[in-house]
């Protein structure tokens, strides 16, 4: 039986440790933890994972392998095409004409699409690892497979866009009152990687958003995260478990670090804010296809 989706109606304790702020260990955690998943970033319920620091490092260690392996990327190619598919029901206006109506070059609007691409890959790829830890916090357990196929090719988008993202401590007024809207129509106590990073062209973020916005609020929206909920879900089980992670090994870290049940209302929270997120970025991108 795969855990509910279920819409907090109290929003947990969120203190991520951002990657700026992160000492000389937690660093190098995060850098491997970028390495394993080919990703510029670090997604934001790791960087609240890395609050319990036993939970978040024999997580990350225990399924760095499966994580790099052919049968972990073949499940998130599969979990990608499924969202992006189902979001051309909101049959997205496109966008590439009417920014080149207000002055946005070729390789301006490249430079979107190749950030928009990263995360695609990006939260994709780090998907079953985070709904992995809610499943095995709440007794559920990984697949029987004892083995994997190391996935030896680069899966990342071949890209060259700089990554730059636009704090809230960067943005000005309208930016932050753009923020404040997308994360009280969200419902978010903060604003996700993606939309900090597509900021950096402040008139493209709020033409998108404006387009999105009708739509993130909806049943139909509803549906495609819910059914996206249980696809993943539904992953997570049937994949491999080289290491012999545990529900009981994750529970006893999670125990060391003092907050069991903060950290339980984290992965719920976290597990209900994803498939929202890969919705919205699919919208982002199938603009550019239309």
């Amino acid at each position: 039986m795969i855990p509910e989706r279920i819409k907090p109606t109290e929003t947990p304790r969120i203190e991520p440790i951002w990657e700026y702020l992160a000492d000389g260990t937690l660093s190098g955690a995060y850098e491997r933890y970028k390495t394993t998943f080919q990703i510029p970033w670090v997604g934001v319920f790791a960087l609240a994972f890395a609050r319990h620091r036993h939970f978040f490092d024999l997580w990350q260690e225990s399924l760095a392998e499966l994580s790099e392996s052919r049968e972990y990327v073949e499940t998130v190619l599969a979990l990608r095409q499924s969202v992006e598919d189902a979001v051309t029901d909101f049959a997205p206006p496109p966008i590439t004409g009417r920014l080149r109506e207000i002055g946005y070059s070729d390789r301006e609007l490249d430079e979107i699409r190749q950030t928009i691409e990263i995360f695609s890959h990006g939260n994709f790829i780090q998907v079953p690892a985070a709904f992995a830890a809610r499943h095995l916090l709440e007794g559920g357990s990984l697949g029987t497979a004892p083995k994997v196929t190391p996935f030896a090719e680069t899966h990342a988008p071949n890209v060259s866009v700089p990554f730059v993202m636009v704090e809230p401590h960067h943005a000005m007024n309208d930016q932050r009152e753009l923020y404040g809207d997308v994360m009280k129509t969200l419902g978010l106590p903060f604003i996700n990687s993606d939309y900090r990073a597509l900021a950096r062209w402040p008139s493209y973020f709020q033409m998108a958003w404006s387009d999105l916005r009708p739509h993130a609020t909806t049943p139909a929206h509803e549906k495609i995260a819910h059914n996206m909920h249980n696809q993943i879900f539904n992953a997570v089980a049937d994949l491999p478990n080289p290491t012999g992670l545990t529900s009981a090994k994750l529970l006893e870290a999670a125990e060391k670090d003092g907050d069991p049940e903060g950290l339980l209302a984290l992965t719920r929270f976290f597990t209900w804010l994803i498939p929202g997120l890969l919705v919205n970025v699919a919208f982002f991108r199938a603009q550019f296809e239309g």
